[in-house]
């Protein structure tokens, strides 16, 4: 069976892309992550992930786009359900491309990192699924996600520090601040 799978940075595909290939499938990646910010964050996970393709001999397509713009504008007001839109937003224009390219099925790198809500991106990839005519492989990889990150390591990948978008940035350092500094009312 041939399939897409969604590559949103090179620690991330290591274990999906060997578990994939392990049972048969003959897959080709997709980098589409228009929500990732600053730039150079986005090209330092492109580039991780064209690494890693390179070294294993996986093919990678990259949707040379930056699309921050659309994403910051697409969310604005809404970012309480950025990662909504953003899981549609990517799993949805990977579905088409694997239509377009005749894959029979799609998958996501995304199903491997237990920091993502994985009920809301199956639902998301079924949808997109069923939209298209194809499978979505709603793999679940968290188990194997540790694995993944200390070959990503050994290999010397570009390891990041938080999902991609600015606001995830943001989470991050905000997340480190002592319970004190913390603004009255929750967490921001």
């Amino acid at each position: 069976m041939s399939v897409l799978l969604h590559v949103c940075c090179g620690p991330c595909v290591v274990m999906p892309l060997e578990d994939l290939r392990e049972r048969g499938f003959d897959v080709v990646g997709y980098f589409f992550n228009p929500n990732i910010h600053p730039y150079m964050e986005w090209k330092n996970r492109r580039d991780s992930a064209q690494d890693y393709a390179q070294r294993v001999g996986f093919e990678l397509e990259v949707v040379p786009e930056y699309g921050l713009r659309r994403f910051l504008r697409s969310v604005v007001g809404r970012e309480d359900d950025r990662c909504g839109f953003c899981y549609r937003w990517r799993l949805e224009r990977t579905a088409q491309r694997a239509r377009e390219r005749g894959d029979e099925a799609f998958s996501s790198t995304l199903l491997v990192s237990p920091y993502q809500d994985r009920e809301q991106l199956v639902a998301v990839g079924r949808e997109a699924a069923a939209a298209q005519g194809l499978e979505f492989l709603e793999e679940d990889w968290r188990d194997c996600f540790r694995e993944g990150l200390r070959r990503a390591r050994e290999l010397g990948l570009y390891m990041q520090k938080y999902c991609g978008c600015i606001y995830s940035e943001e989470e991050r350092y905000l997340k480190k601040k002592p319970a004190k500094e913390q603004p009255r009312g929750g967490q921001g």
